[in-house]
């Protein structure tokens, strides 16, 4: 009987040992914070989303290897191909949005799928960061509270365009003729309500050409521009509808220098394979990805030289593989911050990280120490503001490489404002959502 009791007080240490080492173990495993990285390597936008999303990797790995990820947390991710296509997006979002603590928050690199998750986002909680692109309207966050299309919008886009047209024009430009050539979808349809109110203030005669996706013909497009003689061609595309675009635009002798690209048909990939055709095609920065800093330094020293960089080194630099970066820094500093009012060294929720992009405060002297300084201006989020500060540059294509050809640009408030005002009441509207108080 003694022999039996001593048994079962040796088997109960036994067992409470093993939950000591088992929960000291627990203890022990480093905080991970989970980015679901929803990319396009194939599909028709793939020569821009392959940099793209080779970027934005990158720079994840570029944290955890120079900083041990933030504030020790160690970031996590997994891509998911959506080859552009929604319903494919959707379903990534639904496989990644609760893994680990919880996403931290999409880059859908699309805005028919950010169209298509917004509705979710606000039942689910989880951030939707469009940089660049997605729902212009959603920059109001009194409606939109889990959408950031921070840097700047297609609104932006095309205002700042128009802004540098009639710079160009000693600043009148009544009787003008401005073209719109934009992939027929949700993307190429973003400007057109911007560009409408600006037709209306300065007096041009907007005229519209859709291009029926992946837009690989555009012969008869290019035809009614030589026949109608529009003294300007805003090219809203990407992937490989922009060489084909730039490509018949040569044929048919229209001037590259008349043409103005939004910033993903402004890459190095649209226009290399062309090179002295292209010459004088110009395009819009989003603040100046363009341009090359520290960060580049630092991912080629740290990540590609020990050979775990994601794509081929020459794409270092790159206007598309420098946005991915961006975007995935954006992330990242939102959960710095958001860590600063939360707990460093903890894995956070999504509603947590949201607090973050809200409170995005990347200064000068901030953007120079991450390596940023010369990419990206200033940027400070709050509840209204989900855009923050929309900076952009005009670069053109010499035969051989983009030079800026402008000083900066912001979007003029004048224009803008009262349109996110107008669709975002309209979406609430329709969508019943209470506008916050902010």
């Amino acid at each position: 009987m003694q022999f039996r009791n001593l048994a079962r007080t040796a088997a109960l240490a036994a067992a409470g040992l093993s939950m000591v080492v088992a929960g000291s173990l627990a203890q022990a495993q480093p905080a991970e914070q989970f980015v679901p990285l929803l990319v396009y390597r194939t599909g028709q936008f793939a020569p821009l989303g392959i940099p793209w999303a080779d970027g934005k990797q990158d720079y994840l790995k570029l944290v955890n290897a120079r900083d041990g990820g933030v504030n020790g947390v160690k970031l996590t991710y997994e891509e998911c191909e959506t080859a552009y296509d929604a319903a494919k997006g959707v379903e990534c979002y639904e496989r990644l949005k609760g893994k680990g603590s919880g996403a931290s928050g999409f880059d859908t690199q699309s805005t028919g799928i950010t169209f298509a998750v917004t509705d979710k986002a606000f039942v689910d909680k989880v951030v939707v960061e469009t940089p660049g692109y997605g729902l212009s309207q959603s920059a109001d966050g009194t409606v939109f509270e889990w959408n950031f299309p921070l840097l700047g919008t297609y609104w932006t886009a095309a205002d700042v365009m128009i802004q540098d047209i009639a710079k160009k024009e000693k600043g009148n430009l009544k009787g003008k003729k401005i073209a719109l050539v934009y992939h027929d979808s949700p993307y190429g349809k973003e400007p057109i309500p911007l560009l409408q109110k600006r037709a209306a203030a300065e007096g041009f005669e907007l005229s519209l050409f859709p291009v029926t996706p992946p837009g690989v013909e555009q012969k008869s497009t290019w035809l009614q521009i030589r026949q109608q003689k529009p003294d300007y061609v805003l090219f809203w595309s990407a992937g490989v509808m922009t060489p084909a675009g730039i490509r018949e635009a040569q044929a048919s002798g229209y001037p590259r220098e008349k043409i103005y690209a939004v910033w993903w048909a402004g890459s190095d990939h649209d226009v290399k394979d062309i090179g002295a055709g292209a010459k004088g095609y110009n395009a819009i920065t989003l603040h100046n990805s363009a341009a090359k800093d520290k960060v580049h330094d630092d991912l080629k020293k740290l990540v590609y030289d020990k050979g775990q960089g994601t794509g081929p080194a020459d794409g270092i630099g790159s206007i598309a593989h420098t946005r991915g970066m961006m975007i995935s820094m954006l992330q990242v500093e939102a959960i710095r911050a958001a860590q600063e009012k939360y707990g460093k060294g903890k894995s956070l929720t999504p509603e947590q990280v949201r607090w973050g992009f809200e409170n995005l405060n990347l200064t000068a002297d901030k953007l120079k120490a991450l390596g940023f300084g010369e990419v990206m201006r200033p940027v400070k989020t709050s509840c209204s503001n989900h855009m923050g500060d929309d900076w952009a540059r005009i670069v053109q294509w010499d035969g051989g490489k983009w030079e800026i050809k402008s000083d900066w640009y912001q979007s003029d408030k004048t224009h803008i404002d009262p349109l996110v005002k107008e669709y975002a009441a309209k979406y609430a509207k329709d969508k019943n959502v209470k506008p916050r108080a902010c």
